[in-house]
């Protein structure tokens, strides 16, 4: 049986993955939004407050702007080191570099204020715009593919800097006479295939190496971290404005 490491505030790494499912973050006298439920430790002198937050009102105006997810977020602010996970699902980091991406919504654990995260007009997603790392999770690893490509929508991450997609239905199967017949009659099911999300021209989508969605709670209905009044309780680059697509796949 293999000895445990152990690690302490000296030896866990910053900024980077402590494993496949685990980030560190490291504060120095500095701010991050994070996604409610998300930390499971910190060492230092970390506190947690709700957005909206009064003296945290500047920052709010400048970094977040997305009122239907406002519950389910919260500042971290101070100095120490700050562990993130999410249900064992696997732990990302990427360098957005004057870029524009859009997520999904459940995925996105937590990012710098450099950032500015927006409501994007395709639901259960948020799109971050500007220079600044941050932190998704995905059921399995992440794979990076380029436009025009169909994509089946419980496998999509998100995309960088290419138009939103189209929804794409195969008409000859759902129309067709036996699509008409298990329409009506429910014998024979369908093939599971007949909707995807149609992406093209330039950029780079993100899919997760499994149809599986990873479940997410209500919105507004996350588990807080402590302090918020209410709760509960390797790099690999690319290129382009996705930070090069900086990878972590854990140590």
């Amino acid at each position: 049986m293999s000895t445990p490491v152990i690690f302490d505030p000296t030896t866990l790494p910053s900024d980077d993955n402590v494993n496949s499912y685990t980030f560190c973050v490291e504060l120095d006298n500095g701010r991050w939004f994070l996604q409610k439920g998300k930390m499971i430790a910190y060492y230092g002198q970390i506190a947690f407050d709700g957005i909206g937050h009064g003296r945290f009102e500047r920052l709010v105006r400048a970094s977040f702007h997305s009122p239907l997810h406002a519950s389910d977020w919260v500042v971290a602010e101070g100095s120490g080191k700050m562990l993130l996970a999410d249900r064992a699902f696997d732990v990302n980091s990427f360098d957005l570099e004057d870029g524009n991406l859009t997520i999904r919504s459940g995925n996105l654990l937590a990012y710098q204020p450099t950032l500015a995260l927006k409501q994007s007009i395709v639901p259960g997603f948020l799109t971050l715009i500007g220079t600044g790392k941050f932190v998704a999770a995905s059921n399995g690893p992440v794979v990076f593919l380029e436009p025009p490509l169909r994509v089946d929508p419980q496998a999509l991450v998100g995309w960088a800097d290419c138009p939103s997609p189209c929804h794409h239905y195969d008409h000859g199967y759902m129309t067709g006479v036996l699509g008409g017949l298990r329409s009506l009659t429910g014998i024979g099911g369908t093939s599971g295939e007949e909707h995807q999300f149609e992406f093209v021209g330039a950029g780079t989508v993100l899919l997760q190496s499994t149809e599986a969605l990873m479940p997410e709670q209500a919105t507004g209905a996350a588990a807080g971290e402590p302090g918020v009044p209410g709760d509960s309780g390797s790099a690999q680059r690319g290129s382009g404005p996705l930070g090069d697509l900086q990878r972590r796949f854990g140590v």
